[in-house]
């Protein structure tokens, strides 16, 4: 289905952003596969070549648009080459961390690292889960108890994306741990702080090239001038922000699955059974039809999303129903397509095989398709 959502700065942009994926992050993706984390080079890299930091302003260094198209097209360009994992570092950082520094971050601290997130010096990450917190973010335990101008900060995060290789992390903290919403607060955690210390690198199922950690905090002093926005409404900027984060994921997920069905698209017209291609049989194209629809689907609703976004009209309801619904089509449509590829399909020499791997945690982080369709529940007076 033809789509409108671009315009020609776009294009451009996505020209410059598909020539840098291809030269710098497809040809290391099974090196970083294999050692379970990207070579932070390339995230400098990609922040000289102008992929990082758009919505920055100018005066920082930014492209100083606000346009979501301009993410879009970077995690489009990092789906079609098969570096979900290796490129999930940009579009954490683009789609999920930035937001937060561009809405909260007062003049000082704008000098202090915008210009670094832009030029990919300065890598970011978000830690909210802990190990007896996901969904639940008010039951947080991780405290921040202020002492003059510093904070000391002690507990324990996990799951965290760019866990290892960040410089700078976002941290959900308790300032008032006898408060549930409205004790929790926000600080940027920076690299090197005494008794900041990460742990293992995650052994996960999937996105084997990204980092995921566990964080620890002992006593660590983080001055009161890295508090984003106000003293105990973290809850409130988490809350706005996790739209955009949801509606990220919808898009990937398309992305990445419309790149699965490419792969088997060209596989199956060529692969011989019977002496004639797996394509031609009534089964497999029906199966195609299937997919192609629900892709064409998925695709529309999300364009529509992003302009909603651009228009500050995307609501926590509408993210979360393309969040659960993309999600999880994402999953049935690579199942399906490793299905097609038969044997093959469950080697690691194909894509599809890691496809299938990195497509299954989709429905679970970022809000579990259960938490999604709890969301919209309640939207509906339920």
């Amino acid at each position: 289905m033809q789509r409108n959502l671009f315009e020609a700065d776009h294009e451009l942009f996505r020209s410059t952003a598909r020539e840098f994926v291809e030269r710098e992050v497809a040809p290391n993706v099974a090196k970083w596969e294999a050692e379970g984390k990207v070579d932070k080079d390339m995230f400098r890299k990609a922040g000289r070549t102008g992929l990082l930091g758009m919505a920055v302003p100018e005066e920082h260094g930014g492209g100083g648009i606000a346009d979501f198209r301009f993410n879009m097209v970077v995690g489009e360009e990092l789906m079609r080459a098969d570096a979900m994992a290796s490129g999930m570092c940009i579009t954490l950082h683009n789609d999920v961390c930035l937001p937060y520094f561009t809405h909260l971050c007062d003049d000082e601290q704008a000098r202090r690292w915008m210009p670094g997130l832009v030029s990919g010096d300065l890598m970011s990450a978000i830690a909210m889960t802990e190990p007896g917190a996901g969904s639940d973010l008010a039951g947080i335990k991780t405290t921040a108890i202020r002492d003059g101008d510093v904070y000391v900060v002690n507990g324990s995060k996990t799951f965290i994306t760019n866990g290892i290789n960040s410089d700078l992390v976002i941290t959900a903290v308790k300032t008032d741990p006898q408060e549930r919403h409205s004790g929790m607060s926000l600080l940027v955690i920076e690299d090197g702080l005494e008794g900041f210390s990460r742990g293992r690198n995650l052994e996960k199922i999937g996105l084997h090239a990204q980092d995921t950690a566990e964080l620890f905090f002992d006593d660590v002093r983080v001055p009161v001038s890295n508090r984003l926005g106000g003293e105990g409404m973290g809850f409130v900027y988490l809350m706005e922000n996790l739209p955009q984060e949801r509606l990220s994921l919808a898009t990937g997920s398309v992305a990445h699955a419309q790149a699965a069905f490419d792969w088997t698209l060209e596989y199956i017209k060529e692969r011989q059974a019977f002496d004639q291609p797996i394509g031609s049989f009534q089964t497999v194209k029906h199966v195609m039809a299937e997919m192609s629809t629900e892709l064409d689907i998925a695709q529309t609703y999300v364009d529509r999303q992003v302009m909603a976004l651009n228009r500050g009209e995307l609501s926590a309801e509408d993210a979360a129903k393309a969040k659960w619904w993309v999600t999880e089509m994402e999953k049935r449509v690579i199942d399906r397509c490793l299905q097609l590829f038969g044997g093959w399909g469950y080697m690691e020499e194909y894509p599809i095989a890691r496809a299938f791997r990195d497509a299954r945690v989709q429905t679970i982080y970022g809000g579990t398709t259960e938490i999604m369709k709890e969301i919209i529940g309640r939207s509906l007076g339920l």
